[in-house]
This record gives structure tokens, C-alpha cells and sequence, in this order.
């Protein structure tokens, strides 16, 4: 047997004695529903357009024309920019209220839902630090640390690399949601939702939504039947992100996010980043997102929008996970250096470098494993075609949530930039940051002065 597997096996065997002491992944003495903010917060230093001479006024009145013109059409009530340039924060500045009602202005320490941004700020860094253990590589099976697909015979050799790439034909979702709802009537089905905590209905989705424990199972059982494609071209998939938190569990014996606060979150300083953040940090300031109709029948504040993961209880690889401006900036940060953050790696250099590559350009997939890249021929576009800004280069990455939300990390050019907004406010219909192409134009404004100044 090669010594790389008699090394998985060993550690497999620690973790299995580690679950069993533990309680199987009930390792609560980090947890951070216990211990949110006991580490000391990190921040990207300031820096100033003065010392890299860049022309401010301009910048900053095309800034705040933009974004007027985006919020007096509803593309969202508020927002806030963040920018940095070689590990220095050179722009940060935040725009309208939480709702159009105008009582909250927007602040900069403001919780934001990032929904699929959680897939590289979460699901992603998971991954790399379960590949840094030795538990998987990009090229095996994900067959092989979740057993109900080693008997698929669609399923059972799609790779790490493939699923994470968007290259492996998954169905892109499925609306657990519908098996919640009655068909013929209104209102959730008791057997899968309460109002009221028990024993049974253990995992909180909201103020008054409890979720059966076993639902969970459901949901996996839906995913592991589901159809995959013949077709092995670029098909966006979310179905993996929301098996990584068991995969997770079992194969090292700690909850998601607990794992994620251990590994990543705490050795970045990120105090302000969490799942089930109206638990974990009571009394912050939490952007809303959509009226919900369909399932909690209010305004959604403090408890993540996305449905799928809701069901899961709040904590998810796909979706979920609540930040600021400033934690984005940080972990960004520490992506665009390779891993490596204020003198401490972090993830190993060549795992980042090579999560970051586009992994199918052969099949017109633009994908790297996790991270979203730009179209393949974006410098050659205009800004109505690009994405993300036609100036950032090949070598940048990052990522975008349906809720408004939009991370990039750009190393040849060591620039990072935040956007956040709650787009989805009062309701998902409101696509007005599309189609005025916000976040795009935004981006390239910054390069543009960036490169001026050169």
C-alpha cells in the first residue's frame, strides 16, 4: 500500500477515536455558538490614494453618481465598496439604507448575507484544508469520503476537481423547499417544519421555523438520486456545496463551522464571520434581504435567505454564511497572496494557485476548482459583455451571491474588491444591478485609476 494511503488511513482511524471522544462532531469548546469573538479581530491596514497618486475626485464622483443612479432605480437600497491595493485598504465607503424606508443607513461593520460568496469563503477553504490533511485530492472520487455514491453508476467517479469546476453534469439545484410546502393549500407540512423547538424539530431556520433533524437526510437522499448529465460541459452546480458540511463532520469529527472557526476563521482574525449570526452575534447591525412569502412570511433579517440551506439549519457550504466588508477584505486578502496573511500561511501556496487555475478551457469552462475566473476572452470584451472588469486579469478570482454580494482577488495586479448589497430587497425580482452593470463598472473604474498612476 503507498505511504500516502497508509497515511489516510491512520489519520481516518485518529478521527474516528477523536469523534467517539467528542461526542461525533459535538466539539463545542471552540464552537463559535459558545466562543464567537475570542480571538483578537483582524483589519487590512489603510492605506491612501495620495501615496499611489491616484486621482481621486474623478474616481470618487463617478463612485457616488454610479451608485445614486442604482439606488433611485432600485437596484438596492444600499451598499458599500471596499477596495484594496497591495494589502492596504485604499476605498472604503458605503452608500443608501438597509431598506428603502430610509431609517438604517448603511455602516461599514454591517453583517452581510453573502449567499453563494459563502462557497469560497466556507465550502472552499473546507476543501483546501481537508486536501492539506491528506483526507482528499482533487482527483479522487468524491465517492470516496461519501459513501452513498460509491454504488452510483453516475456518480461514483466524478472527482473533486470536477464537481468543484462545474464540469461534472450535476443538476444545478433542487427546491428542497417544494417537499416543505403543502401542494394544494397553503402553509408548511408539520411533519418536516414547527414553530416551536423540540427535541425532534432541533434545527432553527428562523424566529418561529424549527426543522425536523431528519430532514437533512432527506435532502441528501434527493441529492445522491438526482440526475447527472452525459454532457460533461460547464454546468453550474450547487449540489455538492450542500454535502460538504457532512463530509466534512465525519471525516474529521467536528461541526462545519466549527472546523471552519478552528482552521481558518480564527487564525485570520475573522470575528465577524459567521453562520446563524442573530445567534452567534447578537446585537449586530444585519442587512435584510427579501419579504418572504413562501416559507417564514416576513422580512428576512439574521437568517440566511437561501432556502436549501435553511432547511440544513442555517449552516451550509453553499450558502449561509454572514460577513462584513472588512472580513471579506481579509480572507480576499489572504487568497490573493497565495494562502499567506499577515506573516502566517494560512493554505499551502500551490493549493490556492492551483484552486485558482481555469481547469476546462478545452470545454469553454472558465471555471477554477471553487473560484469563479473571468470569461476566457474578457480583456477582448466591452464592459456591457465582460466579466468581471475587462482590465482584471487572467490570474484573478473570486466569486458572486445571488443576494447582491460580489468578492474579487486580483494577485498580477494586487487588487481586491468588496461589494456588498442586499439586491434581493424587497424581492429577488429587483435586477437592476445587472442590467446597469454596477459592480463591473465599479471594478474597471478602480483599475483604470490604478494603472493611470503607474
Amino acid at each position: 500500500m503507498p505511504s500516502n494511503t497508509w497515511g489516510r488511513v491512520v489519520f481516518r482511524i485518529f478521527v474516528i477515536l477523536l469523534g467517539i471522544f467528542q461526542g461525533f462532531g459535538q466539539a463545542d469548546y471552540l464552537s463559535p455558538e459558545t466562543n464567537p469573538a475570542s480571538f483578537e479581530s483582524a483589519v487590512l491596514p489603510d492605506g491612501s490614494f495620495g501615496k499611489y497618486k491616484l486621482d481621486s475626485l474623478d474616481l470618487y464622483q463617478k463612485v457616488d453618481s454610479l451608485m445614486s443612479l442604482a439606488i433611485g432605480r432600485e437596484a438596492f437600497p444600499g451598499a458599500q465598496v471596499l477596495v484594496a491595493y497591495k494589502g492596504e485598504k485604499i476605498y472604503h465607503k458605503t452608500f443608501g439604507f438597509h431598506t428603502y424606508d430610509s431609517l438604517s443607513p448603511v455602516a461599514k461593520g454591517d453583517l452581510y448575507d453573502l449567499a453563494s460568496v459563502t462557497k469560497i469563503t466556507a465550502g472552499l477553504p473546507a476543501v483546501m484544508k481537508l486536501q492539506e490533511a491528506g483526507i482528499i485530492a482533487l482527483d479522487d472520487p468524491l465517492s470516496e469520503t461519501w459513501k452513498p455514491w460509491r454504488r452510483s453508476s453516475d456518480k461514483s467517479e466524478l472527482t473533486w476537481r470536477e464537481i468543484l469546476a462545474h464540469q461534472a453534469g450535476l443538476k444545478p439545484y433542487i427546491v428542497f423547499l417544494s417537499d416543505v410546502r403543502h401542494k394544494r393549500k397553503p402553509g408548511l407540512k408539520r411533519k418536516f417544519v414547527r414553530t416551536s423547538a423540540s427535541t425532534r424539530f432541533s434545527l432553527q431556520a428562523y424566529e418561529d421555523r424549527f426543522i425536523n433533524r431528519r430532514f437533512p437526510k432527506k435532502m441528501y437522499r434527493g441529492i445522491n438520486k438526482s440526475a447527472v448529465s452525459s454532457d460533461k460541459t460547464y454546468r453550474y452546480s450547487g449540489l455538492a456545496f450542500l454535502l460538504i458540511p457532512e463530509i466534512v463532520r465525519q471525516q474529521t469529527g467536528l461541526n462545519f463551522d466549527t472546523y471552519l472557526f478552528e482552521n481558518v476563521y480564527g487564525p485570520l482574525g475573522l470575528s465577524h464571520t459567521s453562520f446563524l449570526p442573530e445567534l452567534r452575534q447578537p446585537g449586530a447591525r444585519i442587512v435584510p434581504t427579501e419579504q418572504d412569502t413562501l416559507y417564514r412570511n416576513t422580512l428576512t433579517r439574521g437568517w440566511v435567505h437561501d432556502e436549501n440551506a435553511s432547511l440544513l439549519g442555517g449552516v451550509s457550504a453553499n450558502a449561509g454564511l454572514f460577513s462584513t466588508a472588512d472580513d471579506l477584505a481579509v480572507i480576499m486578502q489572504c487568497f490573493a497572496n497565495y494562502g499567506r496573511y499577515n506573516g502566517k500561511q494560512i493554505f499551502d501556496a500551490n493549493l490556492v494557485e492551483e484552486y485558482a487555475r481555469v481547469q476546462y478551457p478545452e470545454n469553454e469552462n472558465r471555471r477554477g476548482v471553487g473560484f469563479d475566473k473571468p470569461l476566457l476572452e474578457n480583456a477582448s470584451q466591452s464592459l456591457n459583455t465582460a466579466y468581471p472588469a475587462p482590465l482584471a486579469s487572467a490570474k484573478s478570482f473570486g466569486h458572486g451571491g445571488f443576494t447582491g454580494t460580489f468578492v474579487w482577488a486580483d494577485p498580477e495586479n494586487q487588487l481586491v474588491f468588496i461589494f456588498l448589497s442586499n439586491r434581493v430587497y424587497p424581492d429577488r425580482s429587483h435586477r437592476q444591478l445587472y442590467e446597469l452593470k454596477v459592480r463591473t463598472q465599479l471594478h474597471q473604474w478602480f483599475y483604470e485609476a490604478l494603472l493611470a498612476a503607474q
